[in-house]
């Protein structure tokens, strides 16, 4: 049975149909929870407030996108809701990464760390990502993580994100100036540990 039987199934009020559905796509929620939250007990309860609204909302469901756009829709306006920008710090212009820039932060040149497999193990590098990914503001770090956790295309985080694309282009490349800045600070400081 293809994806639209199994949605015309849920719409008449069929659960098994439903379950099909979110089956493949409920641990998928869950990681793009945790990613964005950092917290277990929140990415729980985001994967079952998407739920239970997509359960709500499924006989609203148009088919104008796909079912896994929509439910990561879903799941984003439930983070967004549930983490908030409060703790995350600003990011500056992309006109600050630029060579030639007059800002002070970027007058030292960035840390050129190479081949991260080389200097440390792939765990604790995904960690440290994972925590520079954490501190960045949720418009960046939702649309990053979609596009290069997630794997998906900038069009369709474009859509999920209702967004343009050129904006979602924009954050994607902010969120990545701004890791690249972080995690060679991090690697900077541990080569001078090490020295």
């Amino acid at each position: 049975m293809n994806e639209k039987e199994l949605i015309i199934q849920a719409q008449s009020g069929d659960f098994k149909a439903f379950s099909r559905l979110i089956e493949s796509r409920k641990d998928k929620i869950y990681r793009l929870a945790m990613k964005l939250t950092g917290n277990r007990d929140d990415a729980e309860d985001i994967v079952q407030d998407t739920l239970m609204k997509a359960i709500d909302a499924i006989d609203k469901f148009r088919m104008e996108s796909s079912f896994g756009t929509w439910l990561y829709t879903i799941a984003l306006n439930n983070i967004r809701a549930h983490a908030g920008d409060k703790k995350r710090e600003a990011l500056r212009p992309i006109d600050d990464y630029l060579p030639g820039s007059h800002s002070e932060s970027t007058s030292k040149e960035l840390f050129d760390w190479g081949d991260p497999h080389q200097q440390f193990e792939r765990k604790r590098l995904n960690d440290m990502i994972e925590t520079a990914l954490a501190e960045l503001p949720l418009k960046y770090s939702a649309p990053f993580t979609l596009r290069y956790i997630e794997d998906m295309p900038v069009k369709e985080v474009a859509r999920v994100l209702d967004l343009s694309l050129s904006a979602a282009k924009s954050r994607i490349l902010r969120a990545r100036l701004a890791l690249r800045e972080k995690l060679s600070n991090v690697f900077r400081e541990k080569n001078n540990e090490r020295l």
